[in-house]
C-alpha cells in the first residue's frame, strides 16, 4: 500500500477481542478495517485479541485493506503484538503516539507501511519528520488524545485545534504521504458526522477513521467526488487548450487540468 494508490476514504476501527464486530465488519463497505489491539482492548484481553486477529486476518476480508493497530511504542504489549503480526498479509501497521521517528524503530524491516498516529503537541512539530520517513505511508489524526493533552475542557473542540489538524495535512502533503482525520466520537449523531467529515475533505485530508459501522456510508459519500464536481472537472478537461486560459469565468492552467484528472479517475470517469 503506497500513497500511489487510491487512499482509503473510511478507516473503521474494529476491536480486535469482539468476536462479533470482526464477522460483521467483512460486510461493511468500509475501504479499510483497523483491527484494533490498544485502545479498544482491556489489557487482560490483549491476547485474546491477538489470536482473533491473527484468525480473522487469515480467513481474510475479501476486497479491503486491512490494519492492526498495535500499541505504542516503549509499552509493555508492543513486542507482543508484533510478534502476533508474523506472517500475514496486511496492508498497513497504525502505530499509536508517535512522537518523533525513533518511535518507528520497532517497526522497520518488517516490511509494512505505517500509518503513524499524530497524537500529542510534541508529534505535531514532528510530523514533517516523521511523514518523510520511509517506514510512514500515511499521517492519522489522534484527535481524542491530542484534545487531551491540550488541556481543552471536555468535548473535543476542533476549532481549538485547528492549527494543529492543519499542521496535520500540511507533513503529510510535504511528505508525499496520505493524511486521515481523526474519529467522531457521537455516534447518534449522523448530522453532526456528515458535517465533520465534509470539513475534513475541505481542510484536505484524504479519508477519516471511524468507531462505528454507521459511519461508514456517510464517510464514503463526504470523501467521493460529487456530481457536481465530476460534472464541472468533465468540462474543464474537455475545454483545456494547455496553459493558462478562462474557463467558466476563472483563469486555469496545467495544474487545474491534472486535479480534474485526477478526480475523474477517482471517480472512474
Amino acid at each position: 500500500m503506497t500513497p500511489s494508490e487510491y487512499a482509503p476514504r473510511s478507516l473503521l476501527y474494529v476491536p480486535g477481542s469482539n468476536a462479533r464486530a470482526l464477522e460483521k465488519a467483512a460486510g461493511l463497505a468500509a475501504d479499510m478495517l483497523i483491527i484494533d489491539l490498544e485502545d479498544a482492548v482491556p489489557g487482560d484481553r490483549k491476547a485474546e485479541a491477538r489470536a482473533a486477529m491473527r484468525s480473522a486476518v487469515t480467513a481474510g476480508f475479501p476486497g479491503k485493506r486491512v490494519a492492526v493497530r498495535i500499541n505504542a511504542t516503549g509499552t509493555a504489549e508492543q513486542a507482543d503484538d508484533i510478534a502476533a503480526l508474523g506472517g500475514l498479509g496486511l496492508d498497513a501497521i497504525v502505530l499509536p503516539k508517535v512522537d518523533a521517528p525513533g518511535d518507528l524503530d520497532p517497526l522497520r524491516g518488517l516490511g509494512i507501511p505505517v500509518l503513524a498516529m499524530i497524537e500529542t503537541p510534541a508529534a505535531i512539530y514532528a510530523a514533517r519528520d516523521i511523514a518523510a520517513d520511509p517506514a510512514v505511508t500515511g499521517l492519522i489524526a489522534g484527535l481524542n488524545d491530542l484534545a487531551h493533552e491540550l488541556k481543552l475542557p471536555d468535548g473535543m473542540d476542533r476549532g481549538a485545534m485547528s492549527h494543529a489538524i492543519q499542521a496535520i495535512v500540511l507533513a503529510a502533503r510535504a511528505g508525499g504521504v496520505w493524511g486521515f482525520d481523526g474519529v467522531y466520537n457521537a455516534i447518534d449523531d449522523a448530522a453532526g458526522f456528515a458535517e465533520e467529515a465534509s470539513e475534513g475533505r475541505r481542510l484536505g485530508f484524504d479519508g477519516k477513521t471511524l468507531i462505528h459501522p454507521s459511519q461508514v456510508e456517510p464517510c464514503n459519500a463526504a470523501f467521493a467526488p460529487s456530481e457536481r464536481e465530476i460534472a464541472a472537472a468533465e468540462a474543464l478537461v474537455a475545454a483545456a487548450t494547455g496553459g493558462a486560459q478562462r474557463h467558466e469565468g476563472r483563469m486555469i492552467e496545467d495544474m487545474h487540468v491534472a486535479a480534474a484528472r485526477a478526480l475523474l479517475d477517482r471517480a472512474g470517469r
